[in-house]
């Protein structure tokens, strides 16, 4: 079967998702270079459909997911909709919107046959949601990976309480908090990424999947593996600072990380830090340190039930309109917090996000499974 279209475009418009068969592998691709192929719920859909859809075809080996554009796979969630439906009151929008995306992550994790995500170029927030559960997570010397939640007053998500858990050390807590932005060769070094092809490499593979026949999900996969090569390490963070990072990050609160990054003997990297988190929402910080800490000790059907569960508190009583407002709706780069520093947030505050809105009967992700 070639080139079979599950979302068939209208008229001469090109779907957001392109999800087609060809050569024994499930194509996605998603579709909107403009916003750097940031997730609607409209995608999202596409992409359950496609992917339910192949789970049991004989005719599909693998899944491979890219994005259009050459700037990124996916720069996360499209934060515009979730200020304008919070702003006019529609948070059964917002619950839609967030259940839809994390049963997505949820079927990624879980998927019956290797999905592959090519992580080129930007991969942010719910772009790490649909790629950090692959198979095989492909990186180039393009990848900014972040989850950069805390800048605009949200917190890590799809189910990053539970992936950000389970990296070495405390460097978790640190890409959570900080939203530190990273490369190919930091990611590789914590297990956020698998093989770094070159971009160059990377459309020489692509074609020739695209232009072959293949009979298996290892005959596919061989092929980024074998063209995998040392990325550039110039440019990173974690790996010269680790020794710091886990020293920092594993204080039991963010005014203790802040305290020891004051002392800290790795001066430049720590001052940087600090001026990094100056500008995060507090409440959301300490909000991100908590989940990830509580994400040591859970499934990841739970974690994601637990994040739908904050989501409802996030746009209620947190950061989220304020900090998507500045950053992405007036653009004036200035949110005013609900509090000035970390020292004003309450632990009651922290551990009001953690209560769920529903019985567990009647929870939304009820139906998710380990």
């Amino acid at each position: 079967m070639e080139s079979t279209a599950l979302t068939a475009p209208q008229a001469d418009v090109q779907p957001n998702v392109i999800a087609e068969v060809r050569g024994g592998i499930g194509w996605l691709t998603l579709n909107r270079p403009q916003a750097l192929n940031a997730l609607s719920l409209e995608m999202i859909r596409a992409m359950s459909h496609a992917l339910l859809a192949w789970q049991h075809d004989p005719e599909v080996h693998a899944v491979i997911l890219r994005g259009e554009g050459g700037k990124a796979l996916c720069a996360g969630g499209d934060i515009r909709f979730f200020h304008r439906a919070a702003t006019a009151g529609e948070h059964t929008q917002l619950v839609t919107f967030f259940t839809e995306e994390y049963r997505l992550n949820h079927l990624i994790f879980q998927y019956a046959k290797p999905y592959i995500a090519l992580m080129d170029g930007v991969v942010m927030g719910g772009g790490m949601g649909i790629s950090q559960g692959a198979s095989l997570r492909v990186v180039t010397e393009r990848t900014k990976m972040a989850m950069p939640e805390t800048n605009i007053g949200l917190f890590p998500d799809v189910g990053g309480g539970w992936f950000l858990a389970r990296v070495p050390g405390h460097v978790g807590e640190y890409l959570g908090v900080t939203g530190q932005m990273i490369e190919a060769a930091d990611a590789l070094s914590v297990g956020l990424a698998d093989c770094h092809v070159t971009t160059e490499a990377l459309s020489a593979v692509v074609q020739r999947l695209r232009d072959g026949t293949w009979q298996s999900a290892e005959q596919i996969a061989a092929c980024f593996t074998e063209a995998a090569t040392a990325p550039d390490a110039a440019k990173a963070i974690v790996i010269p600072h680790r020794a710091a990072i886990d020293a920092c990050f594993s204080q039991a609160t963010i005014p203790a990380i802040l305290a020891n990054l004051a002392g800290s003997t790795d001066a430049g990297w720590a001052a940087q830090t600090a001026a990094h988190m100056a500008k995060r929402s507090p409440l959301m910080m300490a909000v991100t340190l908590e989940l990830i800490r509580r994400g040591r000790h859970t499934t990841l059907a739970d974690e994601l039930r637990r994040e739908l569960d904050m989501m409802t508190h996030v746009f209620a009583e947190g950061d989220g309109i304020e900090g998507i407002r500045a950053l992405a709706v007036d653009k004036d780069h200035s949110p005013k917090w609900k509090h000035a520093s970390i020292d004003a947030v309450r632990d009651d505050e922290v551990a009001a996000f953690f209560v769920s809105p529903w019985r567990r009967e009647q929870h939304p992700l009820l139906g998710l499974s380990d």
